[in-house]
């Protein structure tokens, strides 16, 4: 548990190609789910909680971590499943998520595991929209479930997807016509975030589930194009953090077809404090916006669009 511990302040500074690093951990049960060591500060055993006059439910306390006061959430309360009792017992993943940093219960750590996102798939059909799940893998003969963090901390907090009057401007749509913009992300609630954070643009948008997703729409609308596919899309905003392909594969496969590449690439991500700028300018992205603050998203939309005009 040690070794786990002390390395993974310095794994959260990788960025593969197509690749990621996933701490493994248990909740209730034998079952194993993943988070992705780029977005954990650290791990600890659970210290003191302190509980807070009408804490949300699925919160079990807070803790004061390094001069820091932090929310503790019990991720299997939270997903479901029964609350986790044995805090003593138990360990914080401390991990930033959309510019705020918050602590997730959990039963048990394992290990880190090196994988590629070719091996992260969709969850299986059927799971349904109640489903906490945006990937799923395989390891040692087991299956291991990613979870669909944003959708648990908006039920927690809902994020407010409503644009100041100034940014709204339905004639960014107008100037579009018929052309769309393309809209990649594994999580159903961050989907659904962005477009209705560009709704009062007027602008039309397609949605990709992942970027092998995204990449298969743009080409078929590609095939359709005359010379460039910016004929038919406008510009993509995409999450990195996607089974089968991530965002910065995407980017990349974007930026290497002559026929695509002129379309600007806005990264969207919830990996906010340890952002990797220098991984952004490699793959050739216009720009990245940290998650989620509406008025940013769609200024930046708007620069980008009138930028390539």
């Amino acid at each position: 548990m040690a070794g786990i511990l002390d390395s993974v302040n310095q794994r959260t500074q990788l960025v593969g190609q197509n690749r990621l690093e996933l701490l493994l951990f248990r909740l209730i049960g034998s079952q194993r789910f993943g988070i992705n060591v780029f977005k954990v500060r650290e791990v600890l055993q659970c210290p003191r909680l302190t509980s807070l006059p009408k804490q949300d439910p699925y919160i079990k306390g807070v803790a004061h971590i390094r001069g820091q006061t932090i929310s503790v959430i019990d991720m299997s309360k939270a997903i479901g499943g029964p609350a986790i009792t044995q805090t003593e017992e138990s360990f914080i993943i401390i991990a930033e998520y959309n510019r705020s940093v918050q602590g997730f219960l959990v039963a048990g750590v394992e290990r880190i595991v090196t994988l590629s996102w070719k091996d992260m798939m969709p969850p299986p059909e059927g799971t349904g929209k109640s489903s906490y799940l945006t990937a799923v893998t395989e390891i040692d003969d087991q299956m291991v479930s990613i979870l669909d963090v944003e959708k648990i901390l908006n039920e927690i907090n809902p994020v407010s997807t409503a644009l100041s009057e100034e940014v709204a401007d339905e004639t960014v749509g107008e100037e579009l016509g018929e052309r769309i913009i393309m809209i990649a992300d594994d999580s159903t609630v961050a989907r659904n975030q962005v477009k209705r954070a560009l709704e009062p643009l007027g602008v039309t948008m397609a949605l990709a589930k992942n970027g092998q997703d995204a990449l298969d729409q743009l080409i078929a609308i590609e095939a359709t194009c005359k010379s460039s596919i910016t004929e038919k899309v406008a510009l993509m905003v995409s999450d990195i953090e996607m089974p089968e392909m991530d965002g910065y594969t995407l980017t990349a496969e974007v930026k290497g077809n002559e026929r695509m590449s002129d379309m600007p690439v806005i990264l969207h991500t919830s990996l906010s404090g340890v952002f990797n700028n220098a991984m952004v300018a490699k793959v050739g992205a216009e720009d990245f916006i940290p998650k989620f603050h509406p008025d940013e998203l769609a200024t930046a939309v708007k620069k980008w669009l009138h930028h390539n005009e």
